[in-house]
């Protein structure tokens, strides 16, 4: 049962053609989509992702942006995602809490944190200081 799992996860995330190569010698985004094939082999019903976009160019990280959504939205999964990269989050985060520091500055829609002030100066800086 386990290995049709892993079979279908493989073919889900179209890791077919690498699925007999070592790892470790897979380009850097290819390795992101293997560690998610593992964090989904253990169906989980929360998938916590720790800086998936780190390492990755601006292509990986909109392809990785493409999956995630894709993951949650047809697995019907609840993704805790822990990101700095803003474009990514604010492209996948339907309820977002903004942190500095361990201080939480604003929760909300993206839209909502994005725009609050704290967020602001914190992330952007503000004219005054």
């Amino acid at each position: 049962m386990l290995n049709k799992r892993v079979h279908e996860i493989v073919g889900y995330l179209d890791l077919d053609a690498v699925a007999h190569l070592a790892v470790s010698g897979l380009p850097f985004g290819t390795q992101k989509r293997v560690e998610l094939a593992r964090a989904l082999a253990a169906d989980p019903k929360i998938l916590l992702l720790d800086e998936p976009a780190g390492g990755l160019n601006h292509e990986e990280v909109y392809v990785l942006g493409e999956l995630v959504r894709r993951i949650r939205d047809e697995r019907n999964m609840t993704i805790l995602l822990v990101e700095h990269h803003m474009g990514l989050v604010m492209s996948i985060a339907d309820h977002m809490v903004a942190l500095n520091f361990g201080r939480k500055l604003a929760e909300g829609t993206p839209a909502q944190v994005q725009s609050n002030p704290d967020v602001i100066k914190a992330y952007l800086g503000s004219k005054d200081q």
